[in-house]
């Protein structure tokens, strides 16, 4: 089909202004990409495969050939703590089951376009939702405390990626991509902790509505055509510092901050016949880099108060991933596609406390996904992704100054995309 200009520009418009409401699934990254990535467990090192390939690894931008995706994932998570063995003498005791389902489905977009510009440089603009976390309890978990309403979190995460890719030849390209990264983020029902015991800004804790966030970041890519048949692919992006969330300069370690860390990968593909393509990658997202993130709460029972330079947070580690994907062309229409990727457990079992804002503990994911072409040659795909049921029982969770006990942590999602495709 022509490509309509007019239309490029407002879907661009629409998809950079969006915010693709919050999901944690590899800590608070999305396990994958693009809607066919996304049917295979979220492999894309070395398997460029629609117009989002710069969202894992800009070199595949010069693969894909002219096209126009865009899409939208139906995103159901199910996230429950229960606080056990907790006494807070004549203040009662926080024991309990609590819910954090009040808001309980999300919708998120992507939108991707590349175009070849000669016969060896290509240009591509993702739009993505990178991922994020929430969670929203009708009953306070931090009631006990003195916390009054619901309580919840809501962070969410844009990247909008151009990119360019150059092919050294018919076997190497190499590809450079701009990360920038718009957030949003909004805390409820804290108002126990909002206060100068315990933070270093009060009033800029909790119940200030949304607030945001942006920066830069830089992403690398290479793919290599190794025999006829094996491919390579290795990809980095950079650290993004972003500004701070001054709303809540007294919640988030240094004063507001919450950078997106680096992370990387390798990956290989493999057509082990006409019909049938075998992919993996590994990827590693380094938590530990990000104060707000990887900070343990017992810090504030040493003096650095929430908001300080060094104050409590998530205490998040850093996690491997590793995914396996394949796919299968039934015919030169239909394509059938699989996957599944385990992680490490980025949450440490003395950090299910504060955790109860984000309880991302889910590590295993099984996906299905499928691609119908039609005789236009634009393509129709689908995906359905299950996060397995994951508990994490906290171990010393609960300071003694807090009245002791342990929060055990747990969540299952479901996910369903659908895409629609132009080949320009």
């Amino acid at each position: 089909m022509s490509f309509n200009k007019s239309l490029f520009a407002v879907l661009l418009a629409a998809g950079a202004t969006a915010s693709p409401l919050a999901f944690a699934t590899n800590g608070y990254f999305a396990h994958g990409y693009g809607i066919k990535s996304l049917g295979m467990a979220g492999v894309g090192y070395a398997l460029p495969q629609d117009a989002l390939a710069a969202a894992t690894n800009p070199a595949g931008t010069a693969l894909v050939g002219d096209r126009l995706d865009l899409g939208v994932t139906y995103f159901k998570p199910d996230r429950s703590v229960e606080i056990h063995g907790n006494n807070l003498g004549p203040a009662g005791s926080a024991d309990g089951q609590y819910e954090g389902n009040d808001s309980d489905a999300f919708l998120i977009p992507e939108f991707g376009y590349t175009r070849q510009l000669n016969e060896r440089l290509a240009f591509g603009l993702a739009v993505y939702g990178n991922g994020g976390m929430n969670t929203d309890y009708g009953r306070n978990p931090f009631g006990a405390y003195g916390s009054q309403g619901d309580a919840g979190v809501d962070l969410s995460q844009v990247f909008v990626t151009p990119s360019l890719a150059w092919r050294l030849n018919e076997r190497h390209s190499f590809g450079i991509g701009l990360n920038y990264a718009y957030q949003r983020f909004e805390a409820r029902g804290l108002s126990a902790f909002d206060n100068g015991m315990t933070s270093e800004a009060p009033g800029k804790v909790t119940n200030n509505g949304h607030d945001h966030s942006d920066g830069w970041g830089l992403r690398l890519g290479w793919n290599g055509q190794l025999t006829d048949t094996l491919s390579v692919g290795v990809a980095w992006s950079s650290k993004i510092k972003t500004g701070k969330f001054d709303r809540y300069e007294g919640l988030f370690a240094d004063h507001g901050s919450f950078d997106i860390p680096e992370n990387y990968g390798i990956g290989l593909a493999w057509r082990a016949t006409e019909r049938l393509t075998l992919a993996a990658d590994v990827q590693q997202i380094d938590y530990s880099d990000v104060k707000a993130i990887s900070n343990p709460v017992s810090v504030l029972f040493s003096g650095n108060r929430l908001g300080s330079e060094d104050g409590p947070n998530f205490g998040w580690e850093d996690i491997r991933v590793y995914k396996l994907g394949a796919s299968y062309a039934v015919n030169q229409q239909l394509t059938l596609r699989g996957g599944y990727s385990w992680a490490d457990q980025a949450l440490d079992k003395r950090e299910t406390f504060f955790n109860t804002l984000a309880p991302g503990v889910v590590r295993k994911h099984l996906t299905l996904g499928a691609t119908w072409a039609q005789e236009s040659g634009n393509e129709i795909s689908v995906f359905y992704a299950h996060a397995f049921s994951e508990e994490l029982k906290g171990r010393n969770s609960i300071a003694p100054q807090l009245g002791g006990g342990e929060v055990d942590l747990k969540m299952q999602q479901d996910s369903f995309g659908i895409a629609y495709a132009w080949k320009l």
